[in-house]
């Protein structure tokens, strides 16, 4: 069987999308779950999911909505989510698109102020070494708040009871509705441009916490953090509290309170001035009263009554001072002086025309040393080579030739005939005598018997 109609996923996902567009009952509801998988895309889409113990649905609420929320959301809180239904054409998913979200049993503005406390809180914004005194005698007060409500009239009463003397700069505000908090921020900074304030109140009259809700914006915090001038902070009634309150420097409970912490009474400035100048007074006059009593005990002192005797204890002491330090000085010379010829004679001993005369003096001993020895040595080889000449001429053979002795030797006068044995009869031997030499021939030979001692 041929299909009559063929149509594409993407037809079927928008025509679905379309029908359920157009039922105005899904387009304007409030659905009532408990947030999880909450994502926040780097876009500022949020994606998360409703579900209650009967079912779940995916949600998206995208940027240009979510901006405006007054709370953080996050898995596991219970809200109330105001939108429509609709379908993701490509993956044919239906979904929940909200453009409006609160709180499921607290109220959204609660919950925001809760988070933006803890998270300035975290920050160190409310730290009280961050805070600063308030100035004890301010002579301008600067009043941001609205210029027609009950606060401004409040604090300036107050402030011209208390203390007339004291300038009031108002700068008016508004303290109701988005260009509230714009308006208080930007006040803060021109008064601190201007510089004339001493001390800022930053507030207004009561009201619900909506009608207060500006000084809990987190830039009318910063503001107030941020001033160069410290900040009295005075919103609404003794129990309400802000934002504001606990990055001031002060909170004050009322804008009537705030004017009172501001400015000093006067009347309080006059006893105080009026106790101050009763203290200095009997200081002064006791310090007068010391400095009477040492004089007194200053004029009774010897050193007064017979000044002239003082000066001769002096004089003396003097001369006594003078007299040791003479003689530590002339000590002290004497022992420079030693040293200084020890030091002297040290150097003059190692100068070098010492030195090399000792070195002539040492070379000349040696010298004269030398030549003892060489002469010595000279005397002593002299008689050594007499004695031994004496006693080789004692045993040289011409002596014993002049005896009557003679040297017989061979023909060829190599070697000396010893022995009978070493010559033949007719062989020619030489006969060395005292004055000259014998060719002589061997006739006969006769041999003698040697006889052993």
């Amino acid at each position: 069987m041929e299909p009559t109609k063929v149509i594409t996923i993407r037809d079927i996902n928008r025509l679905i999308k379309m029908k359920l567009e157009g039922d105005a009952s899904l387009q304007d509801i409030w659905l009532k779950g408990e947030i999880s998988n909450f994502t926040r895309h780097s876009s500022g889409h949020m994606y998360f999911t409703l579900k209650d113990e009967g079912g779940r649905l995916k949600c998206i609420m995208f940027a240009s909505y979510n901006q405006r929320l007054p709370f953080a959301p996050k898995d596991g809180m219970k809200v109330l989510a105001r939108g429509g239904i609709s379908v993701y054409e490509r993956d044919g998913q239906y979904q929940f698109y909200a453009t409006a979200m609160q709180p499921d049993g607290i109220g959204s503005l609660y919950l925001a102020f809760e988070q933006l406390k803890r998270k300035l809180e975290a920050e160190g914004l409310f730290s009280e070494r961050l805070k600063r005194p308030i100035p004890s005698y301010p002579r301008t007060v600067g009043v941001i708040t609205s210029p027609t409500g009950a606060a401004v009239r409040d604090i300036i009463i107050t402030i011209q009871r208390r203390n007339p003397a004291v300038n009031v700069l108002l700068y008016p505000v508004s303290v109701q509705g988005t260009q509230a908090a714009p308006s208080i921020v930007k006040a803060i900074a021109a008064m601190n441009a201007l510089g004339e304030a001493d001390v800022l109140i930053v507030g207004r009259g009561g009201g619900s916490l909506e009608e207060l809700w500006a000084f809990n914006e987190e830039a009318v915090a910063r503001a107030v953090r941020g001033s160069r001038i410290p900040v009295i902070s005075a919103v609404g009634h003794e129990t309400d509290f802000t934002i504001a309150d606990f990055a001031a420097d002060l909170r004050a409970p009322t804008p009537t309170a705030a004017a009172e912490l501001a400015v000093p009474h006067a009347a309080e400035l006059r006893q105080r001035i009026a106790y101050m100048r009763g203290q200095l007074v009997r200081s002064l006059r006791n310090a007068l009263e010391r400095s009477r009593e040492r004089l007194s005990r200053a004029r009774q002192s010897p050193i007064f009554m017979q000044p002239k005797r003082s000066l001769l204890v002096q004089a003396e002491r003097l001369d006594r001072i003078r007299e040791r330090l003479d003689y530590r000085m002339n000590a002290q010379l004497a022992r420079q002086s030693d040293k200084l010829a020890r030091l002297t004679a040290n150097l003059k001993a190692k100068s070098p025309e010492q030195q090399a005369l000792l070195a002539r003096q040492r070379l000349d001993t040696n010298r004269r040393s030398l030549t003892l020895a060489m002469n010595g040595l000279a005397r002593t080889n002299a008689n050594r080579w007499s004695s031994l000449v004496r006693h080789l001429d004692a045993l040289s053979p011409l002596k014993v030739m002049a005896r009557g002795y003679s040297l017989v030797y061979d023909e060829r006068e190599r070697s000396l005939v010893r022995s009978i044995e070493s010559v033949q009869p007719g062989d020619l031997v030489r006969v060395k005598l005292t004055d000259g030499k014998l060719s002589c021939q061997v006739w006969g030979i006769e041999g003698e018997d040697v006889q052993d001692g």
